[in-house]
């Protein structure tokens, strides 16, 4: 498609990074080795990026670590880190549009969602955590009257910052800004999926003033770059984004290497239930077609499970059909666009096997299920939807990570709630009622780490967000988040 001519005519000034940061200098691999960065959009080549193995990640991890010791960093003022991360968030506002085009581009979301909400969000959070360091306060402890005892939090050392490739820039400024505000040094590295925007950030804290080795960033293959960085003696803390199997890796790597804490959030299955009492169902279809396709249902919160009251559930699907068909499908990089493109070939194809796998365990399937825009090049599904699920489905307990709704039937709130719960995961889940004791009740009894009332997604910054079970530990967001790049230490002086 042709696209407009502001997109066209910024495309061809756009500069493609892809050597890695370490030390505050870009460089290449040391192997010389690179990697294929392709984009989802048409499934072309975009550039070639430095692939970092071993020895890469080993002087990225011996540059924060000297970073750490000399102070550099973690011995400035609240006053003078607050100003390099409040410049920090300035330049990536200079370059908005830019860091937007390199999003979509990455990974195929549309244009309008990375101007309008992955960048401004991550920009908001460089801006919260400025805001926030020195917020931070110790304690003093009841002491008799010849000692005086007190606690104070003191940065961790050297965090590797591992971040997946749904939302690239959000996530990282989740974990980079928290960390960087406490005074660590930060080893990052992104999924080779979507390198573009943490290369970018990179370059963006050097020119604020960040001094060198206190933000490296080492692209790479998950299982090289990656494990490295969690294998890492020298590494005091993994914060990690991503898939289940790989959180399991990296805490067998914390215990191989130097028992470094691991911070995980690993997805879920996150059951969205809509009572017949729900308050107004056109906002609770909106809610639960936008809460599984959005993203292109590669969302870690996605409302995968659409749990409604037997007696309106055709009611209801219907209208959640009709928001669903509405969506426009199409270029991510054209601003009309609201449905884009899979990650990649590989997780489109993921995708369509669950669907398959949906349809031969007989879900019935009410909306798409197909590949769309083939002639593109690119890796799309269309917003899919079975209805008639049952809990032991496929469907109904496994994370598609792509634009799939399945729907269960329940009966009553004892019913609505042990669905919910039946899966192995716990990071969100959301109800809709209007009985302020049964939205009381559900919150309590639902084990997710976010539980939404007559919304989906609705908080912000200021809240914790983490989940239950093996949907990982640890908190990113809000205050929280500090204190996880912190550790407590304990002084008592007697009084002589």
């Amino acid at each position: 498609m042709t696209l407009p001519a502001d997109i066209s005519e910024r495309l061809s000034r756009l500069a493609l990074p892809g050597q890695a940061i370490i030390d505050g200098a870009r460089v290449e691999a040391a192997s010389g080795a690179t990697f294929h960065n392709v984009s989802p959009r048409d499934g072309l080549v975009l550039n070639q990026v430095a692939a970092c193995q071993a020895e890469d990640v080993a002087r990225a991890v011996a540059s924060a670590r000297a970073a750490f010791e000399d102070g550099r960093w973690r011995d400035q003022g609240p006053r003078a880190k607050k100003k390099v991360l409040f410049r920090l968030a300035e330049l990536m506002e200079r370059d908005a549009e830019e860091l937007a085009l390199l999003e979509s581009l990455d990974v195929g979301k549309p244009i309008r969602d990375a101007r309008n909400v992955d960048v401004p969000l991550a920009i908001g959070t460089c801006r919260w955590y400025a805001e926030a360091l020195d917020k931070v306060y110790g304690e003093v402890g009841a002491s008799p009257v010849d000692r005086l005892s007190y606690a104070v939090h003191e940065p961790l050392g050297v965090i590797g910052a591992i971040v997946p490739w749904n939302f690239p820039l959000h996530m990282a400024m989740w974990k980079v800004a928290p960390a960087l505000a406490m005074g660590n040094s930060v080893v990052l590295k992104p999924a080779e999926q979507s390198p573009l925007t943490a290369l970018k950030l990179g370059e963006l804290a050097l020119e604020a003033g960040l001094p060198a080795g206190v933000l490296n960033v080492v692209p790479g293959l998950g299982g090289v770059a990656g494990e490295a960085l969690a294998l890492s003696m020298d590494v005091d803390m993994i914060a990690f984004t991503g898939s289940g199997p790989v959180g399991r890796k990296l805490m067998e790597y914390s215990a191989r290497s130097n028992l470094k804490r691991v911070s995980l959030e690993l997805g879920g299955k996150s059951p969205q239930i809509v009572f017949a009492d729900c308050p107004d169902l056109d906002a609770a279809a909106e809610a639960a077609a936008w809460g599984v396709f959005y993203n292109q249902g590669e969302v870690c919160t996605a409302a995968s499970r659409l749990l409604v009251e037997a007696s309106i559930k055709d009611r209801f699907l219907e209208k959640v059909v009709a928001v669903a068909k509405g969506m426009a499908v199409g270029d991510p990089l054209d601003p009309a666009t609201q449905f884009g493109a899979m990650v990649s070939e590989r997780q489109m194809n993921t995708a369509l096997d669950y669907i398959a796998t949906a349809d031969s365990q007989g879900a019935r399937r009410v909306l798409g299920g197909s590949r769309i825009r083939q002639d593109s090049g690119g890796f799309y599904v269309e917003p899919t939807i079975f209805d008639r699920v049952e809990a032991d489905h496929t469907l109904a307990r496994e994370e598609v990570f792509g634009p799939v709704l399945s729907v269960l039937t329940f009966k009553d709130e004892d019913q609505a709630v042990r669905l919910a719960n039946d899966t192995v995961y716990g990071l969100a889940a959301g109800l809709w009622t209007s009985d302020i004791n049964r939205a009381l009740r559900g919150a309590r009894r639902l084990k997710a780490g976010l539980v939404w009332v007559n919304g989906w997604d609705a908080c912000d910054i200021t809240m914790p967000f983490g989940g239950f079970k093996q949907s990982g530990f640890g908190r990113d967001r809000s205050l929280h988040a500090l204190h996880k790049y912190a550790d407590l230490k304990s002084v008592s002086v007697t009084l002589r």
